[in-house]
């Protein structure tokens, strides 16, 4: 809203300094400061509130050392990610773009389904909370969205064989390039470091490339559901979840940059997506409110995220990866979360087939997901969660890599 604001003073009045807010790198670094300081500042508010309201965790024994000491922690935590991301983006970013109204509606949206959940636990007193299927189907329901508004809406294009001439001064004098519709997407190790969906469908003849939604909305909801669900396995302990998903953002941000800016897509030949430089203010704005809140929740925590911002994290970094087109470096970009989640599906295959052969159940870890194996090995969490930390800043240097690798 300030950035139309300063617009209309910098037209109509010429109001010294209004020309800053024309800048997306300043208006990210005003989201990024706004978001912190909401996040430090109102998040303690949060925190009372909720303890005033005995809105605390019910707490299953698992036998982990630290764990009973952890029952009546406030949770419902990620209202205050929430919270610190859309009000800076509301007030900084152009709302007139198409991404940052899908990463809206994905915060509302995935918040709406974790805060349901939370609610049901908490005030219902049922430890399961939102029935699985219903979830599953929240997910699904914003997939599709996304993946129909990605695919048929004429703001989303992408820059053909797009190039760039710079002047002296560096600045760009004329981009060269058709903006078309596509469903290319960056996948390492390939020629030009681009796969077309479209193609998984072209033997079915002249034509039917049109129908390559069939491929790419299937696709979205898939990663939409995966990525969420492991951001939310991963939130087990003291602050894992909120650093290891800062970590992602931030690298997102780097790769929303690069692919929004005309002279660094060109001089590194990746692919150009008009208007996605507008997600770096979005990004700054959630990366600052993770680490707002990761001020409360490292060891020991003051407050737990919940599926309130758990959900929403994972459905956050989802679509922004879809939307800048690294969705297949998901798996190695949230390495975390893919291990998190494949742990537990590991864990809970093994234990049917045993038990169906051999009459009783068999575990490969002594508990999943796989940071509660090694709590069961005598870590620490405060290690645990560090040494995680370490392993998602190299699984995101890998990830930039790979651009380069062809």
């Amino acid at each position: 809203m300030l950035y139309y604001l300063f617009e209309f003073l910098e037209k109509e009045y010429q109001l010294p300094g209004a020309g800053l807010f024309q800048f997306m790198t300043f208006r990210a670094a005003m989201a990024i400061l706004c978001s912190l300081l909401i996040a430090t500042v109102y998040g303690k508010r949060i925190i009372l509130f909720l303890q005033k309201q005995q809105i605390g965790e019910s707490i299953r024994d698992l036998g982990l050392d630290g764990q009973k000491q952890k029952a009546g922690t406030p949770t419902m935590g990620g209202l205050i990610i929430i919270m610190s991301t859309l009000i800076p983006v509301l007030l900084f970013a152009k709302l007139e773009n198409i991404y940052i109204l899908l990463l809206i509606v994905t915060t509302i949206w995935m918040g709406f389904i974790g805060f349901t959940d939370d609610y049901i636990k908490v005030f219902k007193k049922d430890k399961q909370g939102l029935k699985g299927r219903f979830k599953i189907m929240g997910q699904v329901v914003l997939g599709l969205g996304v993946g129909a508004t990605l695919y048929f809406h004429p703001g989303v294009t992408m820059k053909e064989e797009s190039s760039s001439i710079i002047t002296e001064n560096f600045t760009v004098e004329s981009v060269e390039g058709q903006e078309i519709k596509s469903t290319s997407t960056t996948v390492p190790f390939f020629k030009n470091n681009q796969l077309e969906y479209s193609d998984f469908i072209s033997w079915a003849g002249e034509g039917a490339t049109k129908y390559a939604w069939l491929v790419f909305i299937p696709i979205v909801i898939l990663i939409v559901t995966a990525v969420s669900n492991g951001a939310n396995l991963t939130d087990g302990i003291d602050g894992l979840a909120a650093g290891t998903s800062a970590i992602i953002v931030f690298t997102l941000g780097i790769f929303a940059w690069v692919s929004g800016n005309i002279i660094f897509s060109d001089y590194l030949d990746i692919m150009f997506i008009p208007n996605s430089g507008e997600l770096v203010v979005f990004i700054t704005a959630f990366v600052g409110a993770l680490v707002g809140f990761l001020w409360y929740n490292a060891f020991p925590a003051q407050v737990f995220m919940g599926d309130t911002g758990s959900l929403t994290i994972g459905g956050i970094i989802a679509v922004i990866a879809i939307i800048v087109r690294k969705e297949l470096l998901i798996p190695l970009l949230c390495g975390i979360f893919f291990a998190e989640s494949l742990s537990v599906m590991i864990q809970v295959s093994y234990f049917k087939y045993t038990r169906k052969k051999f009459g009783e159940g068999r575990r490969i870890f002594l508990m999943s997901p796989i940071h509660h194996h090694y709590q069961v090995k005598g870590y620490h969490e405060s290690k645990i969660v560090t040494r995680f930390w370490i392993i998602g800043i190299l699984l995101a240097i890998l990830t930039i890599v790979t651009l380069k690798i062809r």
